[in-house]
Protein backbone atom coordinates (compact mmCIF):
# COMPACT_ATOMS: atom_id res chain seq x y z
CA UNK A 1 0.00 0.00 0.00
CA UNK A 2 1.70 3.05 -0.83
CA UNK A 3 0.25 6.48 1.06
CA UNK A 4 1.96 9.00 -0.40
CA UNK A 5 4.03 12.08 1.67
CA UNK A 6 3.54 12.23 4.99
CA UNK A 7 2.94 15.18 7.20
CA UNK A 8 0.98 16.21 10.49
CA UNK A 9 -1.57 18.40 10.33
CA UNK A 10 -1.90 20.45 13.78
CA UNK A 11 -4.78 22.73 15.08
CA UNK A 12 -3.19 25.96 16.06
CA UNK A 13 -4.96 28.45 18.47
CA UNK A 14 -2.64 31.46 16.80
CA UNK A 15 -1.36 30.63 13.51
CA UNK A 16 1.24 34.13 13.29
CA UNK A 17 2.97 32.37 16.64
CA UNK A 18 3.02 29.04 15.12
CA UNK A 19 4.69 30.24 11.74
CA UNK A 20 7.20 31.76 13.64
CA UNK A 21 8.16 28.45 16.14
CA UNK A 22 8.10 26.95 13.43
CA UNK A 23 10.63 28.87 11.26
CA UNK A 24 12.94 29.07 14.42
CA UNK A 25 12.84 25.17 13.71
CA UNK A 26 13.95 26.02 10.17
CA UNK A 27 10.83 25.51 8.62
CA UNK A 28 9.86 28.04 5.56
CA UNK A 29 6.16 28.50 4.27
CA UNK A 30 5.85 25.81 1.52
CA UNK A 31 2.25 26.34 0.28
CA UNK A 32 -1.32 27.98 2.25
CA UNK A 33 -2.45 31.68 2.76
CA UNK A 34 -2.18 32.43 6.62
CA UNK A 35 -5.25 35.08 5.77
CA UNK A 36 -7.34 31.87 5.59
CA UNK A 37 -5.82 30.19 8.56
CA UNK A 38 -3.81 27.50 7.33
CA UNK A 39 -0.01 26.91 6.28
CA UNK A 40 1.85 24.04 4.73
CA UNK A 41 5.61 24.35 6.57
CA UNK A 42 8.06 22.02 4.77
CA UNK A 43 12.00 21.41 6.46
CA UNK A 44 13.67 19.14 3.95
CA UNK A 45 11.36 15.89 3.61
CA UNK A 46 9.24 16.71 6.61
CA UNK A 47 5.77 19.04 6.04
CA UNK A 48 3.40 20.73 9.25
CA UNK A 49 0.17 21.70 8.43
CA UNK A 50 -1.18 24.42 10.50
CA UNK A 51 -4.61 25.03 10.77
CA UNK A 52 -5.98 27.72 12.51
CA UNK A 53 -10.12 26.41 13.71
CA UNK A 54 -10.31 24.50 10.87
CA UNK A 55 -10.78 21.28 13.58
CA UNK A 56 -10.68 20.13 16.89
CA UNK A 57 -7.88 17.73 17.07
CA UNK A 58 -4.20 17.11 15.47
CA UNK A 59 -4.24 14.30 12.43
CA UNK A 60 -1.97 12.37 10.74
CA UNK A 61 -1.88 13.22 6.85
CA UNK A 62 -1.20 11.74 3.88
CA UNK A 63 -1.56 12.58 0.16
CA UNK A 64 -1.38 9.30 -2.55
CA UNK A 65 -0.28 10.65 -5.78
CA UNK A 66 2.34 12.94 -4.02
CA UNK A 67 5.80 13.71 -3.34
CA UNK A 68 6.98 15.57 -0.29
CA UNK A 69 7.54 18.64 -3.00
CA UNK A 70 3.85 17.72 -3.64
CA UNK A 71 4.95 16.43 -7.12
CA UNK A 72 2.60 13.53 -8.92
CA UNK A 73 4.15 10.67 -8.69
CA UNK A 74 4.07 8.19 -11.37
CA UNK A 75 3.64 4.89 -9.36
CA UNK A 76 0.99 5.37 -6.60
CA UNK A 77 -2.17 3.58 -5.44
CA UNK A 78 -5.46 5.17 -5.57
CA UNK A 79 -7.07 6.29 -2.57
CA UNK A 80 -10.01 4.21 -3.05
CA UNK A 81 -8.07 1.35 -3.89
CA UNK A 82 -6.64 1.99 -0.45
CA UNK A 83 -9.79 2.36 1.30
CA UNK A 84 -11.14 -0.63 -0.42
CA UNK A 85 -7.82 -2.73 0.87
CA UNK A 86 -8.40 -1.17 4.40
CA UNK A 87 -12.20 -2.15 4.60
CA UNK A 88 -11.35 -6.25 3.66
CA UNK A 89 -8.95 -6.20 6.59
CA UNK A 90 -11.42 -4.65 8.75
CA UNK A 91 -10.40 -1.33 9.27
CA UNK A 92 -13.17 1.17 10.65
CA UNK A 93 -13.27 4.20 8.05
CA UNK A 94 -15.19 7.22 9.97
CA UNK A 95 -15.36 9.11 6.71
CA UNK A 96 -15.07 7.18 2.86
CA UNK A 97 -14.35 7.82 -0.29
CA UNK A 98 -17.24 7.72 -2.85
CA UNK A 99 -15.47 4.42 -4.91
CA UNK A 100 -17.42 5.55 -7.88
CA UNK A 101 -15.48 8.35 -8.56
CA UNK A 102 -12.22 9.26 -9.87
CA UNK A 103 -9.60 11.82 -9.30
CA UNK A 104 -9.37 13.35 -5.57
CA UNK A 105 -11.05 11.99 -2.66
CA UNK A 106 -10.64 11.54 0.87
CA UNK A 107 -11.00 8.98 3.65
CA UNK A 108 -10.74 9.28 7.82
CA UNK A 109 -9.43 6.52 9.77
CA UNK A 110 -9.15 6.60 13.52
CA UNK A 111 -6.07 4.59 15.24
CA UNK A 112 -6.80 2.49 18.32
CA UNK A 113 -5.98 5.78 20.23
CA UNK A 114 -8.34 8.06 18.72
CA UNK A 115 -5.85 10.07 16.56
CA UNK A 116 -7.56 11.02 13.28
CA UNK A 117 -5.31 9.48 10.09
CA UNK A 118 -6.58 11.20 6.89
CA UNK A 119 -5.70 10.03 3.64
CA UNK A 120 -6.34 12.65 1.15
CA UNK A 121 -5.61 12.30 -2.74
CA UNK A 122 -4.96 15.59 -4.66
CA UNK A 123 -4.85 14.21 -7.99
Amino acid sequence: MKLGAFSISLSVKDIKASKQFYENLGFTVFAGDIEKNYLIMKNEGSLIGLFQGMFENNILTFNPGWDTDANKLKDCDDVRSIQKELKARGVKLESEADETTTGPASFVVLDPDGNAILVDQHV
